[in-house]
């Protein structure tokens, strides 16, 4: 189970969007949520189109157009992408017009875009894409879904290319809702410093990345994922780590061939405690970094994960803005990159990133 990364298209609340750069320039945040960097829209979406699209929908379809510019693909063979609140923003208007109106003269607009999988639908439209489309709304592992569908279809159609896409935006009320059930911090953060406030919660974040994944070896090609594995409720941090370690030898590797380790670390002080055990006992070796200081806590944020790993092994350069510990060699290359994620020690995910 492996595809290469060909081509790649990233909203984030970073400046993503633009292939050129890689985190020269880092946005810092301060608050307890993180909205999304983003570009001119009219350079990938008619304006006549722009008018009845919801925000998200801007993104997704703005992030696959720039991914599908990246790998000089017109039209993808499948499209297959990934949400945990779908397009709940427009959920969100259409019941708060419901009632405002009392059920009377309703735009239908935002009830046609509120279902989850409007974006994947909305690219094979403006594509002209009748193939393969689905769309996994697994939780926080609805990413790691969509890859492994991927994955078993490119097993069968070796020629095909796939673009898989994470979509996440944070509604205002589900926000709210999330808030006073203590998931998020009580006051403004810094970002940057995400790691260093002791105290429960984390920041919210959104979030869009797509991927063009193809069997075809290319000079082009951003990276190789080798293997993706998800967990359910494991017994602990020991059992983490034998996971950790069976998923490594499956793929005829140890751990000390990872040069880089990305950890989900949203600096919860409750949920981060299995990080900074496996940084101690399983990691202690790597070159570690994280992730979540800079796209936030969302169902998708292993997509910006991935994103980041292509980008370090393509350009071969980790930022100082994600970097946790340095142990590499100087002058060796970056080969192997881990990522590690977790949801409250209930779901945990593994992906293999390598050069190509």
């Amino acid at each position: 189970m492996e595809a290469f990364i060909r081509g790649i298209g990233n909203i984030s609340p970073q400046y993503t969007y633009n292939n050129a750069f890689f985190l020269e320039e880092v946005v810092p945040h301060h608050s307890i949520r993180m909205l999304s960097r983003e570009p001119d829209y009219k350079e990938y979406i008619k304006p006549i189109q722009l008018r009845r699209m919801s925000r998200v929908l801007k993104m997704g379809v703005t992030a696959a157009g720039i991914c599908l510019r990246d790998a000089n693909v017109e039209t993808p063979d499948a499209i297959i992408t990934a949400t945990g609140l779908g397009m709940m923003e427009d959920s969100e208007k259409f019941l708060t017009s419901m009632i405002d109106k009392g059920e009377r003269l309703l735009n239908p607009t935002s009830f046609i875009q509120s279902t989850h999988n409007t974006v994947g639908a909305y690219i094979a439209v403006m594509l002209k894409c009748n193939k393969y489309n689905f769309t996994y709304v697994h939780n926080f592992l609805s990413f790691e879904s969509a890859l492994t569908d991927a994955f078993m279809r490119l097993e069968e159609r070796p020629s095909e290319r796939i673009l898989v896409g994470g979509i996440e935006g944070i509604a205002e009320i589900y926000f709210q809702i999330t808030g006073s059930a203590g998931f998020w911090k009580k006051e403004p953060v810094e970002s940057l410093k995400l790691l260093q406030y002791d105290s429960p919660g984390t920041i919210a974040g959104e979030g869009v990345a797509f991927f063009l994944l193809t069997k075809r070896p290319d000079p082009g090609n951003y990276a190789l994922i080798r293997d993706v594995r998800t967990i359910y409720k494991p017994g602990g941090p020991k059992d983490i780590q034998e996971k950790i370690d069976h998923f490594l030898d499956k793929n005829k590797l140890d751990v000390r061939d990872i040069d880089l380790v990305l950890l989900g670390l949203n600096g919860d002080v409750e949920h981060d405690r299995i990080y900074h055990w496996l940084q101690e006992n399983c990691f202690q070796q790597n070159s570690q970094a994280y992730f979540k200081h800079l796209c936030g806590e969302h169902y998708v944020a292993s997509s910006f994960a991935l994103w980041m790993a292509a980008k370090v092994l393509k350009y071969q350069r980790i930022p100082q803005a994600i970097l946790l510990k340095d142990n590499r060699t100087p002058g060796k290359p970056i080969r192997n990159t881990l990522i590690y994620n977790q949801n409250k020690n209930i779901t945990h995910s593994l992906m293999l990133v390598s050069s190509c």
